[in-house]
């Protein structure tokens, strides 16, 4: 399968607005959590130029890091949501959501699985990499 990166999206306008609203959601995390979040938002207009390869380690991470609670593919088990569902396309859930799901944890509010943790142990070009993935797996399914 040939995997093509999407093109990209982003205007500086958009991207200003992502990173306000990242100092305002770093305000009451600890420094640590702060600066990592930063340093993924840092990256975060890497995602439209992905390589092949990198989303091949995207799916690696993503089978390391997040596939026992969100699947094999993305596709939920009875511990998290499917990622491959019209809840996280890029319009309701832009790539931002997922830094800060990943960098922060997040509250439940779409699904009864309960608070999402934050995932310390992964990186933030590998972030980049598993959300390229997650996002790879979105538009095969038609989610756009």
């Amino acid at each position: 399968m040939a995997v093509r990166p999407p093109a990209a999206r982003g205007t500086a306008r958009r991207w200003a607005l992502v990173l306000l609203l990242a100092a305002v959601a770093c305000d009451d995390r600890d420094a640590g959590d702060a600066e990592r979040m930063e340093r993924t938002l840092a990256q975060l207009a890497t995602v439209p130029h992905l390589t092949q390869a990198d989303l091949e380690e995207g799916e690696r991470l993503f089978d390391r890091f997040c596939a026992a609670c969100h699947g094999a593919r993305a596709s939920g088990t009875e511990q998290g949501p499917p990622l491959v569902h019209r809840v996280y396309e890029p319009a309701h859930h832009g790539d931002y959501a997922f830094v800060r799901a990943v960098t922060t944890g997040v509250r439940a509010h779409h699904w009864s699985f309960g608070d999402m943790p934050p995932v310390e142990e992964i990186e933030p070009e590998q972030i980049i990499k598993v959300i390229g993935y997650i996002r790879l797996l979105q538009r095969e399914a038609g989610i756009r």
